[in-house]
Parts: C-alpha cells; structure tokens; sequence
C-alpha cells in the first residue's frame, strides 16, 4: 500500500488514536430516502464498514458525530461497535469538546471526516481533518486531505488504510486475509 500522501498528512496520521466521522455524505451518499409508509432509508457501504473494523483492529477508536439522528445509524454503530456515537448535534465543535473530557485523548490524536459547513469548526481543529471527494469546497481548502472517493462510495476505507499504513499496522492486518 504506498501511496503518496503528503508528507505532512502522514505525519499527522501517525498520531491518530480516535477516528470521529459525520454520517450523511461521508459513511452515506449523504441522499436520504423516505418511503411511503415515513420510513428513511439509508445505504452503507460494506469496505467502510471492514476499515472501521481494520481499524479497530489496529488499536485505533471509532466513533460518530453527526447532526441527524435515525435509529439506522444506531444499528450500523451497534453492528460495527463504534462508540461513542453522538447524534442529533449540529453544534459539532460543542460535542467534540465535551467529549474530550471524558476521554483520555489530545485533539491532535483526533482525525475526523466530514463533508459539509456543520463539520468545518472541527476539521479546521483536530489533528487530521478529512474530507471525502464529494465534501464542500470550503471543507476541501480547510481539510488537510480530501479522499478520491466520495462518502459512502469508499471514503472511509481510505481513510482507515492511510491512517493504519501512516503508523505501519497494515499490512500485517491484511495479513490476516491472506
């Protein structure tokens, strides 16, 4: 696995210890569908899922801050036993904090992924800010990285093997496949 990440987001990436994602547009298309019965839908993709799980393999936590909250993204975290998981947050920044004093963890051992205005105040302040191919342009000048895959189409995995291949646990966790 030897991409060229710039040197800086390596270096970056060597110091992650909590990868923190948004939902919509970055583990999700971000396009919501309501069936006619007031169910939502959502589609997750399965390699995003296998890097969560690559990376908490790795000794990397995983965890969600996302402005909506479903019963769906409950489920998915349950699935692949994110935690924590804090829904239903715009103020983003806000939960970040309050996570912070809970958890023995320095903001610059925080990457995070997000893909829209909601997620800018943290991008622009954790150690790694992500965002994924389709993120917003303002995202993407603020972002130390932006993805070649667009969320729900890949992103994540992205972002798990450069963080694991950054602190050199990849290839013996695909390895494990061999």
């Amino acid at each position: 696995m030897n991409e060229n990440y710039p040197s800086i987001v390596i270096k970056a990436a060597q110091n992650i210890k909590l990868l923190l994602l948004d939902v919509d547009g970055v583990l999700t298309d971000g396009q919501l569908y309501y069936g006619n019965s007031g169910e939502e839908l959502k589609a997750f993709n399965i390699q995003d899922g296998l890097g969560i799980k690559l990376l908490q393999r790795g000794g990397i936590k995983v965890g969600i801050i996302t402005g909506r909250s479903s019963n769906l993204l409950k489920r998915r975290a349950q699935e692949l036993d994110i935690n924590p998981v804090v829904q239903g947050r715009e103020d983003k920044l806000t939960a970040l904090n309050e996570l912070l004093e809970t958890m023995d963890i320095n903001i610059e051992e925080i990457a995070f992924v997000g893909d829209d205005l909601p997620d800018l105040s943290v991008i622009s302040r954790v150690g790694l800010g992500i965002t994924p191919a389709n993120g917003n342009h303002v995202l993407a000048s603020q972002a130390l990285w932006q993805t070649k895959k667009s969320g729900g189409n890949g992103a994540v995995r992205e972002v798990a093997e450069l963080i694991l291949n950054a602190q050199g646990k990849l290839e013996s966790l695909l390895a494990t496949y061999r």
